[in-house]
């Protein structure tokens, strides 16, 4: 649903996976890629098919996740020489650097008696011939894409020193139907939008759907009705929707805290759209702001002391700023246009946005206190920013002239920008943390393991 003006930006199934078990040896010592503005050459990476059951598609998740990262150019496999690669041994040094792979992934799917594989691999250095990663996971045979995701987490975190960000999900507001009779259901995908699974079946309007950052199963969004708006609290492992009361006003821009104990959202009342805030354990109500005019899209700071928001108050909406209490409101944007959606970074530095101005709309970032503003992408139509939970990536909604509204990705360099897995329309995306915490120890010890 396109966010035109700032009322517009306002206004289960159990599909989380199994625990999984992971043995590992000792910790890496440096990482090899530095990821920042100035890399611009991908880098090259062989990642072999897996050996053993899906051990093809496992290393097809892997490289299509590298390769959208935006860091990394997978290598075609059909250019390998080296075939036949075993868990036991270390790669063939020379015939990987013969065909300039920088770093060599392999791996080997393997049956337990108890029905659940084993998920191992390997990734080596050939040019030091020394072993970076060696890792291995332990799940039921059907979860080898989440699997593959994991995998390349790790790989993507002792390359870069950065958290990654593949094994997460994302929700959104998924579109089907004509412009005057428009079908919206709440709908969660693998962030690279497969296994699609629809939430809600239609017959309300969906809007503004969060995940919680501090549970990956928790969301909330709102549902709007022929005589009602309601925030709903929806969990994804059981299936269980709960409203969170009938206010009076319609309540728009919903989202939690990022301790999970609180949800501030607005309510259009008497004519006037302020911020409230709600505490989830005793469900008492506080009102934030109290300007004339629209104060929406409250967004919390990660350690929970700040929101910043969308106001009108000075005649075109800006990007404010507000202790947790609602004192010390002040204005940060300081360019030209209308500011709408923020979305503050999960590491705390930058705070994302939607921008319109010059006939066009852009997704930007500033910092916390207004400067350093940064345009990443700009076109006909593109709203909503989410974060991906390692806070280098972004989500956001873009539709071109006369065509569907798509998901689409950005890094924090503006140069990698692209379309998103999902091939239906959909609006308002939302990323959710990873779905397990990475491990500290990501392996690559032992007798051939890289010095620092």
């Amino acid at each position: 649903m396109r966010l035109t003006t700032l009322l517009a930006s306002v206004a289960m199934i159990a599909v989380c996976a199994p625990s999984m078990v992971a043995a590992q040896t000792p910790p890496p010592q440096e990482e090899e890629v530095i990821v920042d503005q100035g890399v611009l050459r991908p880098f090259p990476i062989a990642v072999v098919n897996f050996s053993g059951q899906n051990g093809a598609d496992l290393g097809g998740v892997i490289r299509a996740n590298l390769r959208r990262s935006g860091y990394f150019e997978p290598l075609d496999p059909a250019g390998f020489v080296e075939t036949g690669m075993t868990l036991a041994n270390a790669p063939n040094y020379p015939q990987w650097t013969s065909i300039g792979a920088q770093a060599v992934l392999y791996g080997a799917v393997t049956p337990r008696p108890d029905g659940r594989n084993d998920f191992g691999f390997r990734l080596y250095d050939p040019y030091r011939q020394c072993q970076l990663v060696s890792y291995q996971f332990t799940a039921t045979p059907e979860q080898w894409r989440r699997i593959g995701h994991k995998i390349a987490d790790l790989v993507y975190q002792r390359m870069t020193g950065e958290t990654g960000l593949f094994d997460s999900r994302v929700v959104f507001v998924a579109e089907s139907g004509t412009q005057l009779n428009r079908l919206s259901r709440l709908a969660i995908s693998d962030q690279d939008g497969f296994n699609p699974v629809y939430l809600t079946q239609g017959d309300e309007v969906i809007m503004s759907p969060r995940f919680s950052l501090n549970d990956p199963n928790e969301i909330t969004y709102v549902a709007l009705g022929r005589d009602y708006s309601r925030i709903y609290l929806f969990n994804l492992s059981t299936g269980r929707r709960e409203s969170l009361g009938e206010f009076d006003g319609q309540v728009l821009a919903p989202r939690f805290s990022n301790d999970g104990s609180k949800m501030a959202f607005s309510i259009i009342r008497g004519g006037n759209t302020d911020v409230y805030v709600m505490d989830l354990s005793s469900r008492q109500l506080r009102r934030l702001t109290s300007d004339p005019g629209i104060d929406t899209s409250p967004s919390f700071s990660p350690d929970n002391s700040q929101i910043v928001f969308t106001s009108d108050r000075s005649g075109s909406a800006r990007l404010y700023t507000m202790r947790a209490d609602g004192t010390g409101q002040r204005a940060i944007s300081r360019g030209g246009g209308i500011y709408t959606a923020p979305n503050w970074s999960p590491r705390g530095d930058l705070i994302a946005f939607t921008k319109q101005g010059g006939g066009r709309f852009s997704t930007g970032v500033m910092a916390t206190d207004g400067s350093g503003e940064r345009i990443l992408s700009s076109s006909y139509f593109e709203e909503g920013p989410s974060w991906a939970p390692n806070g280098r990536y972004i989500m956001f909604a873009r539709q071109s002239p006369g065509g569907d509204t798509r998901l689409w990705t950005v890094d924090l360099s503006g140069r990698v920008v692209s379309q998103a897995g999902y091939s239906g329309r959909g609006t308002d995306p939302a990323w959710s943390p990873l779905l397990d915490e990475q491990p500290v120890n990501l392996g690559g010890g032992g007798p051939d393991g890289c010095q620092t």
